[in-house]
């Protein structure tokens, strides 16, 4: 190779190579991350309920086992802490719209290189939000996350067949409490699911409320088996 041309790539690679998102060094890479900051990462790794990943000796917790709720298993990538927590309220709320490829990436990574058997998914469905409140911010985190999973994995998306039908106040403003109630009867489903298995996507799971009932609406149309993939996942202090 002639010795110009490849400095001149070395160069441009070196100077055009992106910050770590964390600590500003010169080598975040693909993804946003050096490799120290992304080893620091809160990876949601702790024995966990393989229904609710909330932490458990690796087998089903009691409360999924005295109140099963309708998804049947969950994958969360990180525990909602610091600096996980920054970043997703970056993407959400200040239009950083390129985090949903990195946590995207990283949860696809993570799956792949589980070497537990993944079931069978036949479709992803992203968390729908209501039209006003997604006119309102400009997108649906949970659809971009769900576009890059799907095209990846090479797994069918599917934004469309469910629905919030019901404007309802965020989920984060209210005392745990009463979220259950403010989301009973919000989602709608037009299509026959008879037999398929499916992945929910969403960036947080705080009381799984939200994942619950929609799990809820899609067993209800048929689904045989619903999962959630998280981002995120927000455990008791």
């Amino acid at each position: 190779m002639n010795i110009r041309l490849k400095f001149k790539q070395l160069f441009t690679k070196k100077l055009f190579q992106p910050h770590c998102l964390l600590c500003a060094s010169h080598n975040g890479g693909e993804l946003g991350f050096c490799e120290a900051c992304l080893q620091d990462l809160p990876w949601n790794i702790a024995p966990q309920c393989p229904q609710c990943s909330l932490l458990s000796n690796g087998l089903t917790c009691g409360s999924c086992l005295n109140a099963p709720p309708h998804f049947d298993a969950t994958q969360a990538l990180f525990t909602y802490d610091f600096p996980v927590d920054s970043l997703l309220q970056h993407y959400k709320y200040r239009d950083m719209l390129h985090l949903a490829n990195t946590f995207a990436s990283l949860l696809i990574a993570k799956k792949l290189a589980s070497h537990e058997q993944v079931k069978k998914i036949d479709l992803i469905i992203p968390m729908p939000m209501h039209p006003s409140r997604l006119q309102a911010r400009g997108f649906n985190q949970a659809l971009e996350l769900a576009r890059i999973i799907a095209k990846n994995m090479q797994l069918q998306l599917d934004y469309s067949s469910c629905q919030r039908t019901k404007l309802t106040p965020p989920q984060a403003s209210l005392p745990l409490k009463e979220r259950i109630k403010n989301i009973q009867g919000v989602f709608n489903c037009s299509q026959d699911l008879k037999g398929l298995s499916i992945a929910l996507v969403d960036d947080v799971m705080t009381t799984g409320a939200s994942l619950n009932e929609l799990a809820k609406t899609l067993k209800k149309a048929g689904a045989a088996h619903v999962e959630c993939w998280v981002i995120a996942r927000t455990l008791p202090k």
